[in-house]
């Protein structure tokens, strides 16, 4: 098809020249001193023509001549750059491919290829993943004064260039990393500090923000970091409520008096005190402290609508609720009564009902809710026997000492 094209337009051309040139009798003289020469006007232009391609002819090939150093000289920096670039890809393939002595060869090549040419020094970039890679290779090897030196490298040129700002993201991130694996959780917290903000809320820096939360003891911290994990989507549904759980119990942990467990408490999420595990483990905390009150008070919301939770969180609920016993109000009886007829059958809930029932001496309903709690083989080994310590107490409050001691043997058994 393109040759069909040609013709035409070669036929074209010819026509025209033809129509035009052929009746042109015109001459052309020239005149030097008493000389005196004549062509025709046809030959005239023909000549005009190819004088005017032999001259720019003669004009590119003298241009080639004189440009051929120059042009010397770019191939030869051009042969260096793609050498640098086969080194610093083989330095890549190489890391990604576990030899990481072979890396750092590879990377430190492409940096001296690059250092010994002045046309490609000017590229920043390029300089800095080479930095990048061999101080990678060299965390991988333990050999952290080296992979300090070329972080700092790396970190002095971004300061200085503006065209390598873009990798001082992925620098920070991965000196944050190399922090983490050496358990040292300020440094790695100083650096994601540093991140700008729209950065430091991307889902790898977050990630790595809570791994050093929880290395430096921070949960409170760790678990606000979890949280917008969470909302990032950063985990499943099931391993976030997990995650959550059990930053908010270290959170619960680290409370060494009533005020600051109350502090803590409050520090929590809404979606966080409606955890009924989450709020077991805070009255079991506070039990433990002598604040009776506050763990009633953290439990009360389940116990009104016993019904919006499964069984095993009103298993810890009732639990919970055990440690929180002295001092318990009478207006406690009409919900634990409703939540013993509900949930005859869950050994936790009947557990604590009975011991309530005993806190308040009434010992006739509570002896039938703590057997019943005792024999069932479904209640955790723990709540079996608080049911038999607490019927012990009971016999022992009636006097009858037999009935007391075969209780505590019961117990015992189960220790």
């Amino acid at each position: 098809m393109r040759a069909v094209i040609w013709i035409l337009l070669l036929a074209s051309a010819a026509v025209v020249t033809a129509s035009a040139l052929g009746t042109n009798d015109g001459l052309v003289s020239f005149y030097w001193r008493s000389w005196r020469a004549e062509v025709s006007l046809n030959l005239f232009l023909l000549l005009l023509i190819a004088s005017c391609f032999v001259i720019v002819l003669a004009i590119q090939g003298l241009s080639s001549l004189v440009g051929l150093p120059q042009r010397a000289r770019e191939w030869r920096v051009a042969r260096r750059d793609r050498t640098a670039q086969a080194a610093l890809r083989d330095a890549l393939a190489q890391y990604f491919g576990g030899r990481y002595s072979r890396a750092q060869k590879s990377a430190q090549r492409a940096l001296v290829i690059q250092a010994d040419t002045p046309e490609l020094a000017q590229d920043n970039e390029f300089t800095v993943l080479g930095h990048l890679l061999a101080a990678g290779s060299a965390h991988r090897m333990q050999d952290r004064g080296g992979r300090d030196e070329q972080l700092r490298r790396a970190l002095d040129l971004v300061n200085r260039s503006a065209s390598a700002r873009p990798a001082e993201e992925g620098a920070r991130l991965l000196a944050a990393e190399w922090a983490l694996d050496d358990r040292d959780a300020p440094r790695a917290l100083e650096l994601l500090g540093q991140l700008p903000q729209g950065v430091a809320r991307r889902t790898h820096a977050l990630r790595l923000r809570l791994q050093a939360t929880r290395l430096g003891r921070q949960p409170q911290e760790a678990l606000k970091t979890a949280r917008l994990l969470a909302k990032h989507q950063g985990f499943s549904k099931i391993a976030a409520q997990g995650l959550l759980r059990s930053l908010a119990f270290e959170s619960l942990d680290t409370a060494h008096d009533i005020d600051q467990l109350r502090r803590v408490w409050a520090q929590f999420d809404v979606i966080d005190r409606r955890d009924a595990f989450v709020a077991a483990r805070a009255a079991d905390r506070a039990a433990a402290l002598g604040a009776f009150d506050d763990a009633r008070g953290w439990l009360r919301p389940f116990w009104d609508q016993p019904a919006d939770i499964g069984a095993d969180e009103r298993a810890a609920v009732a639990l919970a609720l055990v440690s929180a016993l002295p001092g318990i109000g009478l207006e406690w009886l009409p919900r634990l009564e409703a939540a013993s007829t509900a949930y005859a059958r869950e050994g936790a809930v009947v557990l604590a009902v009975g011991c309530a029932l005993a806190e308040r001496q009434l010992w006739g309903k509570a002896r039938r809710l703590l057997e019943q709690a005792a024999a069932d083989v479904t209640l955790a080994m723990a709540g079996r026997r608080k049911a038999w310590l607490s019927l012990a107490t009971l016999a022992h409050q009636e006097s009858d000492s037999v009935r007391a001691a075969e209780c505590f043997e019961a117990a015992a058994r189960l220790s």
